[in-house]
């Protein structure tokens, strides 16, 4: 498989983040695949945000599950976009999304769309939650699945393996070539995040990741030349 390149939280490095103008300008700068977060808001609406609260990326404050989707509508997401809804998303990019669920309850709102839009060869669900993970799998046959690990050891393996997921999402602060080489043992994809700089390209390609997470669009351009 060739080297992929994911727009994380669209383009997050030139953009406002998990916001439909980041995400049409990962799809023009045709990034491979759109990252992006999911949480349910106060009514049960499967919105696009990072945090669990509106204060870093929005001029608004709080949690998002105490506020209703119309409240959420009301805030900037920075230069004047909205808070978006995951069907909004599939609607206005047709690049495959990697969309990451916080909890159980998120993975069943996500489910119920995946099976209804039959989203399952162009949404892979990843997480950093194992039981998210088994739940979404449950629920939707055939589903692909990631396990995201920031701080980790040679455990994430078997972690990945025992829910069922095909791939690692791995802070590269961290990994190690023997992370690698029981990854592949277990015939496990591995991603690389983030993946910013010209020295972090040529550590995730030294070390044979089959992608990597950036915030930045002009990695997919030097990324087909990096070895």
């Amino acid at each position: 498989m060739n080297f992929l390149t994911i727009g994380h939280r669209g383009v997050m490095g030139v953009e406002p983040e998990n916001t439909l103008r980041s995400f049409v300008a990962a799809q023009d700068a045709g990034l491979d695949l759109i990252e992006l977060d999911l949480h349910l808001s106060k009514d049960g609406a499967l919105v696009v945000m990072h945090d669990a609260d509106v204060d870093r990326t929005t001029d608004g404050r709080g949690p998002i599950a105490d506020k209703t989707l119309a409240e959420l509508r009301a805030l900037d997401a920075g230069r004047g976009e909205r808070v978006p809804v995951f069907e909004e998303v599939l609607d206005a990019v047709s690049t495959p999304l990697q969309a990451e669920i916080k909890d159980i309850a998120a993975a069943r709102a996500l489910a119920d769309v995946m099976l209804r839009r039959d989203l399952v060869s162009r949404v892979e669900v990843i997480s950093f939650q194992d039981a998210a993970i088994a739940e979404i799998a449950r629920l939707v046959p055939g589903v692909r699945t990631a396990l995201v690990a920031s701080r980790y050891g040679t455990d994430v393996v078997e972690r990945a393996t025992a829910v069922g997921a095909t791939s690692l999402v791995l802070n590269i602060r961290r990994l190690t070539q023997e992370i690698v080489e029981q990854a592949r043992k277990a015939d496990l994809r591995i991603i690389g995040w983030v993946v910013n700089t010209q020295d972090d390209l040529r550590l995730v390609r030294a070390l044979g990741l089959d992608a990597a997470t950036t915030d930045y669009p002009e990695i997919k351009r030097t990324g087909r030349f990096t070895a």
